[in-house]
């Protein structure tokens, strides 16, 4: 079941490479942290926990927990992003679908895409979100597990994420390996962002392409139908 289940993720973007889009814009300039916001308990500020670096990276210090999002609200995209860890393998997630509401801790309503060491490619309903799939039962709470083989880079190299949030469906490949795709998502749109849990890293080419809503697909009440 789990290798059909892989080989249905398999051709699936296999149809949704063929329309991404070719004029993807950046939300991160490379120059400043315009566009962006940092969420955290404590008072620290955004140029405190994020720091521009040359040739359009963007250093991410760990501590304190937290996250970095954009300002505006998204639907319907192709999200790429590169990252690596740069000191040590640590804890973080590309978040999308951000939302106001109850928070789980100081995490928003939204879905995580992790880029966990060792757990890359699973995905992860935060607070109030929801997706149709049943999560797997041996890893945290509410985290559906990849379906792919394992293709996380080894330390200090970069790796990247293409994130395709459509209607109420995210599908995700890491390294251009297909791994975990989710529907029926609840929220289907909001902020993007990253997260801060302890192990400093590095990003670079935060890309967003604009795609087409899906077939048939209505919003209504937070979410499509």
């Amino acid at each position: 079941m789990r290798r059909l289940l892989f080989l249905l993720v398999v051709a699936t973007f296999s149809v949704v490479r063929a329309e991404i889009p070719k004029h993807a814009f950046s939300l991160y300039s490379g120059k400043d942290l315009s566009g962006w916001e940092y969420v955290s308990p404590g008072e620290e500020t955004l140029s405190m926990v994020c720091h521009v670096k040359p040739e359009g990276v963007l250093a991410i210090d760990g501590k304190p927990n937290g996250y970095i999002a954009t300002l505006a609200n998204y639907e319907n995209y192709v999200l790429h992003v590169e990252w690596r860890w740069t000191a040590k393998p640590g804890n973080s997630g590309v978040l999308v679908h951000i939302t106001k509401g109850p928070t789980d801790r100081i995490w928003p309503i939204s879905f995580q895409v992790q880029t966990k060491n060792t757990r890359v490619g699973d995905l992860l309903s935060m607070s109030l979100a929801k997706f149709a799939e049943s999560p797997t039962p041996e890893i945290t709470p509410g985290q559906l597990a990849r379906v792919g083989p394992d293709a996380e880079k080894p330390i200090g190299e970069w790796n990247h994420y293409d994130i395709v949030c459509r209607g109420d469906t995210i599908e995700v490949t890491v390294n251009g390996v297909a791994q975990n795709r989710v529907t029926k998502c609840i929220p289907a749109s909001g902020k993007i962002g990253f997260q801060l849990e302890g192990a400093p890293y590095e990003l670079r080419n935060i890309q967003i392409g604009p795609l087409k809503p899906a077939i048939g697909a209505s919003y209504q009440d937070g979410g499509y139908r």
